[in-house]
This record gives structure tokens, C-alpha cells and sequence, in this order.
């Protein structure tokens, strides 16, 4: 399968664990792009990365460069997503992808406009342990499936410049943490929510603090979700359906999960794959994806519809 040529747009705490993923593979960035050079510099000079951009629109220019991964704030991508896709380059792009549906809704034209890849760094699209749950789901040894509980709950000190708390830099908790909870929830139902419920504790700056959030579908599946950036909650999942329930922890990098049946109150454990390794399943599905023309997990109405339901927040 061909080693496609990586370029990183950004090179902080995520890009770094882009650039060992794939050392893990045997392959390396090919370049790197920075709004400060000198980081960007340094940067390379760590992970001995051939190519340092003096401009960040050189990237985009670069004919040897198959992929792009961006990983600057969330304001930025569709800024950045917009001249990486008109210029014919596979995107792989951090959560969040962009800021509202409006502005996927381009970036989706754009990529099928061009014939490339756009996709959205969502750990939970790449985990092996999800593949195991969802052939058990498939199953039916749970039944059909009724409630999914999500939780997700930092501790961030009230500091409004912080980029969690910052307006400008699209801080809040649906942008940062509750993506994973959303992504967790369409995995599991049938079909996208249809019915949507929300309330919502802002922060002084404006941007939503703590969030709750009540889904259903058409198929009356169900699922609550709740959020905050300044009280500590376990990143737990909980799909229930009419014989037992699966409950995970850690879930947005999990590779274990404990299934309950209801008759027997019997318990099975099940694991699959690494929670350290995240970035390398990213990686490693990335570059499936235009070789042997397979598309991102959910389709693109699936995640307008999610970013419709950030913007309701």
C-alpha cells in the first residue's frame, strides 16, 4: 500500500503525537507548516522532518504533499480547510472539524468537488474496541437497543483568556469534549436524532460552560448527554438495550468495556486494541481511505446534522 506524503498544519500537543504514530509505522512527516516559523522549526528539527514552510500558503502549493493534517484552533480550520481542499490535498482534520454546519457544508463540496478525502480526527471512529461492540450490538444479544447515558467532565480553572473559556478561540464544552459524546452516540443508534432538547450554563465570556443534551430518533432510541468544563465527571458510556447494557470508560480512547446481561446478571469483559496507540489507528485508516477508496466512518449528512445540534446549544 502506498506511504502517502503527511504534512502537519500546526505543531503542538496533538501534531507531536501525529509525528509518533507514524514512526510507529516507519514513516515520517514529510513537512511542516506553523504561523510562528520558528516553532515550526524546532518542530522539525525533533522528528528530522525534510521541509519547513516560510509561508504557511507554500503547504498548500506543495505538489509532493498527499495529505494534510490539521490541527490549529478550531477557528482556523475552515480558513485552512477551504485552500487545502481546492488544492487537491487529502485532509485529515482535528476535532472540531469547523464551527457549524454552514461551514462543513462548504468544506464537503469543496472535497467532492476536488475527488479527495476529508475527515475528522475522532478517535472513536478508529478505536478497535468500538468495531467489537458494534458486532455485538449487531448481534442482538443486547436486544434492541433503548438509552445511551454519556458523561464528560473536565476541571478547567476560571481563566477566561484560556482557549476552553475564550469566544474567540471557539472555547466551550460542546466544541472541546462534547464532540467525543456526540460521535459515541450516533455510533450506537439506528438512525440520526431527530428530537433534540437542550439547556445550558454559560461561562462570562459567553460560551457554554456546562451543557446537557436529550436525543431521540425516529426509532425512539434515546440518549442523554452531559458536559462541563469546571466540574470533574468520569468519561463514561452507558448503551443500554432490552437484555443488558454496556458501560465504558475512558471513551474517547477506550479499549475495554464490561457488558451486563439483565436476565442472568452475568458480565463479560471485552477489549480490543490500545488506548496509547489512538493516533496510530487514525493514521492507519487515513491512509486506507483514498488507496482503497473507502469513506469516513459516517457520512457527511451525519455530521451536519451533529453540527446542527452543537449550534441549537
Amino acid at each position: 500500500m502506498k506511504n502517502y506524503n503527511w504534512a502537519t498544519l500546526g505543531c503542538g500537543v496533538i501534531a507531536n503525537e501525529l509525528a509518533a504514530a507514524l514512526k510507529s509505522r516507519g514513516q515520517k512527516l514529510y513537512s511542516v507548516a506553523n504561523r510562528t516559523h520558528e516553532k515550526a522549526v524546532a518542530f522539525a528539527e525533533k522528528y528530522g522532518i525534510e521541509k519547513v514552510y516560510n509561508d504557511i500558503d507554500e503547504l498548500f502549493k506543495d505538489e509532493n504533499v498527499d495529505i494534510i493534517y490539521i490541527s490549529t484552533p478550531h477557528n482556523t480550520h475552515i480558513k485552512y480547510l477551504r485552500k487545502a481542499l481546492a488544492a487537491g490535498k487529502h485532509v485529515l482534520c482535528e476535532k472540531s472539524i469547523t464551527l457549524n454546519s454552514d461551514e462543513l457544508d462548504e468544506a464537503i463540496s469543496l472535497a467532492e468537488k476536488n475527488h479527495v478525502v476529508l475527515a475528522e480526527a475522532m478517535t472513536i471512529f478508529h478505536m478497535p474496541i468500538y468495531k467489537a461492540l458494534l458486532e455485538k450490538v449487531n448481534s442482538g444479544d443486547l436486544g434492541e437497543l433503548r438509552l445511551i447515558q454519556m458523561n464528560f467532565g473536565s476541571y478547567k480553572e476560571y481563566n477566561m483568556n484560556n482557549r476552553f473559556f475564550n469566544r474567540n478561540l471557539a472555547g466551550g464544552a460542546m466544541l472541546d469534549i462534547g464532540v467525543y459524546a456526540l460521535s459515541f452516540v450516533r455510533m450506537f443508534m439506528s438512525s440520526c436524532p431527530n428530537d433534540v432538547l437542550s439547556q445550558v450554563k454559560y461561562a462570562e465570556t459567553g460560551v457554554d460552560e456546562q451543557a446537557s443534551i436529550l436525543l431521540k430518533n425516529k426509532e425512539e432510541e434515546m440518549a442523554t448527554v452531559i458536559l462541563s468544563l469546571h466540574a470533574k465527571q468520569p468519561k463514561r458510556g452507558v448503551v443500554a438495550g432490552e437484555k443488558g447494557f454496556i458501560e465504558i470508560y475512558d471513551y474517547p480512547r477506550a479499549a475495554k468495556a464490561t457488558i451486563t446481561y439483565t436476565e442472568s446478571g452475568k458480565t463479560e469483559v471485552i477489549e480490543a486494541g490500545e488506548s496509547a496507540k489512538a493516533p496510530q489507528y487514525e493514521v492507519a485508516d487515513m491512509q486506507d481511505y483514498p488507496a482503497c477508496r473507502k469513506t469516513p466512518c459516517f457520512s457527511y449528512g451525519d455530521i451536519r446534522h451533529f453540527h446542527r445540534i452543537y449550534a441549537s446549544n
